[in-house]
């Protein structure tokens, strides 16, 4: 990589950031505006290219992997039939009927070309969707089949994308080939992810090492994907599979692998969705100027054509699949209100970008250019539009998830105080252990964490009423957590004060912030 390529780079990033602070601070939806941000700056500044292989073998695992640990392996298995419905289904359904529209439109271009634009924007980016569904409350079963469509939908579309270019190339499509090549990527995505979670939970009984248990965490999604990959399966899915699966079992690594863990992927996905919105904004040039022999009004007729059928395509998979899931009874499918949003979730990300600029040179330029554009105008389009009036729609059709919250509240009280019961009981039965009676410094301890234990307890009753007392007077616990913030503010000033004085050593002064910095964080949850 040359100076300059570096220097744009890392100008690209750290403008990026810039304004995904001003987003976070604002309280906006940042992917829609670091788009907006990058096609307004596009013109003015150096092209910064999109790679594909970038996005495909850097970019796509680590966020695909993020979303899996944070995601529930119990609510998707619940929600299975409407996410296959929407990542299987809808999206050979939009590439089948994209694909017609545009050879309707464009009828010299080849059929299978056509089929492959279909596949290429087919599968929604659900990033933006999800980031504003839950700053606006949005219900966890919506979320659910948001997440889990995001999660298997590229997997599907990319198959989808290299049986149509495979066609092109070749010049006939054998369906029998193609629905096997479909199912190895599927079946042996699955099969390889699952391998993988296992020897890396075995690996991880071994270690115990919160540092080294991370650091290898960072290297799972690559080798997932690779590993798939290498064998013609589904690198996608694969990366899914280990993720899930290592998600569920967090719970057996050590306190501080999980608190590390958390960190460590939090940044991870905010940096790399910060530079991929920022990315697809900055293309707008190179792809306006690749596009040639046909007026500004045909190819803005063409953008609108095959946007709208894109949008279209959806809300009417999702309505069907709605009444075929009620038809058939069962949980998993949504409402009519929650149709609603999913069919206007459908924003378009990066992976429809990258697997655009991944067309090979085998296509005439012509048409690359044009699938090229068309595929940037949908993914400017749903983000854009479907993006900014994403909120007012959840505000609009009055969708809340504040039962559930209570419910969550209620259900987390019920389980402190069951928790605190077998707490306490293992307490009593540590005592009795002692045979004779407990000291005065042996009570005074046992006291205190008795009184840790309620506190605890009460904290998660207290929330239910919002963290209020009778007549909006501060809880036990809302004034405990002030007074102490306010304490260990004040403590960590004297040995701030100290270790200037030089009465105490900046290594010493690290491990004492360490301890108040986790005394707050508990506060603080």
């Amino acid at each position: 990589m040359s100076p300059i390529m570096g220097l744009q780079l890392l100008l690209v990033a750290g403008g990026a950031i810039a304004v995904a602070a001003v987003a976070r601070r604002k309280g906006w939806p940042a992917p829609l505006l670091l788009v907006a941000a990058g096609l307004l700056v596009s013109p003015l500044v150096p092209f910064v290219p999109l790679d594909p292989e970038l996005v495909l073998f850097v970019f796509l695992p680590p966020l695909l992997y993020s979303a899996a640990l944070d995601s529930s392996y119990l609510r998707l298995r619940d929600a299975r039939r409407a996410v296959g419905l929407l990542s299987i289904g809808l999206v050979l359904f939009t590439a089948a009927a994209v694909g017609f529209v545009v050879h309707l439109l464009l009828p010299d271009l080849p059929l299978a070309l056509a089929f492959a634009l279909g596949a290429i924007i087919a599968p929604p980016d659900a990033v933006a969707a999800v980031a504003v569904g839950r700053r606006l409350g949005l219900p966890r079963r919506t979320l659910t089949l948001l997440i889990g469509e995001s999660l298997f939908n590229d997997a599907t579309a990319l198959t989808a994308y290299r049986v149509a270019i495979g066609a092109f190339l070749g010049g006939t499509v054998d369906l029998l080939h193609s629905v096997g090549e479909f199912l190895l990527a599927a079946v042996g995505g699955v099969a390889i992810g699952l391998a993988l979670a296992l020897v890396f939970a075995w690996l991880f009984t071994l270690t115990r090492d919160s540092l080294v248990e991370n650091t290898l965490t960072l290297l799972i999604p690559f080798a997932a994907y690779l590993a798939a990959e290498s064998v013609h399966a589904s690198g996608v899915i694969a990366v899914v599979i280990v993720g899930l699966y290592l998600g569920s079992r967090m719970h057996l690594r050590g306190f501080g692998t999980r608190l590390v863990s958390d960190a460590v992927w939090q940044v991870t996905a905010f940096f790399l969705e910060t530079i991929v919105f920022a990315l697809i904004g900055l293309q707008l040039v190179t792809v306006i100027r690749g596009i040639s022999g046909y007026s500004a009004w045909e190819v803005a007729g063409y953008a609108a054509a095959v946007l709208g059928a894109t949008i279209l395509t959806r809300f009417v998979w999702v309505f069907a699949a709605t009444f075929l899931i009620k038809v058939r009874g069962g949980p998993g499918g949504p409402g009519r209100q929650q149709a609603v949003l999913l069919g206007w979730a459908g924003m378009r990300g990066v992976v429809s970008l990258a697997a655009a600029f991944a067309i090979p040179p085998e296509v005439p330029p012509r048409d690359r250019a044009m699938l090229l554009f068309l595929t940037f105008t949908t993914v400017i389009g749903t983000l854009l539009i479907q993006g900014t009036t994403f909120p007012a729609l959840i505000r609009r059709l009055g969708v809340s998830s504040d039962q559930e919250r209570y419910e969550d509240r209620l259900s987390e009280a019920a389980a402190q105080q069951a928790a605190l019961e077998a707490g306490l009981a293992e307490l009593d039965r540590l005592v009795a252990e002692l045979g004779s009676e407990p000291d005065e410094i042996q009570k005074q301890v046992v006291d205190q964490l008795r009184e840790k234990s309620w506190r605890r307890s009460l904290t998660a009753w207290e929330r239910l009423g919002g963290g209020t007392g009778q007549g909006g007077a501060e809880t036990p616990s809302t004034l405990y957590r002030r007074l102490r913030r306010d304490m260990l503010q004040a403590e960590r000033q004297v040995f701030v004060r100290l270790r200037d004085e030089r009465r105490l050593d900046d290594e010493v002064l690290r491990e004492v912030m360490a301890q108040l910095d986790f005394e707050e964080a508990i506060l603080e949850r």
